[in-house]
């Protein structure tokens, strides 16, 4: 009998202010796209749930609290393995209700926070999909799948 297939489950955050505006991260000192950026996220730790994750997430990132009841799931992505890595999950949810003002709660890992209308064109892919899937109401994405995708190209 195979072993199943296990995927690890990145969860992120969409922060709005101002309808328009969206909290992003210059990531540093991490060994992944390091001077890119990238929206409050992180990975789902044994025994969390997805919810409990991101609302963890949003507190060691950016130093916020957000309640369950003001999350708002908006997008799942299958994103293939990059260089032959695990292909992933991508759980999205957003928010325009949080309390506390984000702040660069990792230094270590973060070099900048950046409020932004348009994502800039050094915005990780993936991330930048799934942004732009959410806001067009896309609940389901394929991302770097080569035979195959749903949603509008990126």
């Amino acid at each position: 009998m195979a072993d199943r297939h296990r995927s690890i489950i990145d969860l992120h955050l969409i922060l709005r202010r101002d309808d328009s505006r969206i909290l992003l991260l210059r990531r540093a000192n991490t060994g992944y796209c390091d001077g890119r950026l990238h929206l409050p996220s992180g990975h789902l730790e044994a025994g969390e749930s997805a919810v409990d994750g991101v609302i963890r997430e949003a507190r060691e990132e950016v130093g916020v609290t957000v309640s369950p009841a003001d999350l708002q799931f908006v997008h799942a992505m299958h994103r293939s393995g990059e260089d032959g890595g695990t292909d992933r999950i991508g759980l999205f949810w957003q928010t325009t209700r949080w309390v506390g003002e984000p702040s660069n709660a990792e230094p270590a890992k973060c070099s900048e926070l950046l409020w932004v209308d348009q994502l800039p064109p050094d915005t990780i892919g993936y991330p930048a999909a799934g942004i732009h899937h959410a806001a067009d109401g896309i609940a389901f994405s394929l991302y770097g799948w080569h035979d195959h995708q749903i949603g509008p190209a990126d």
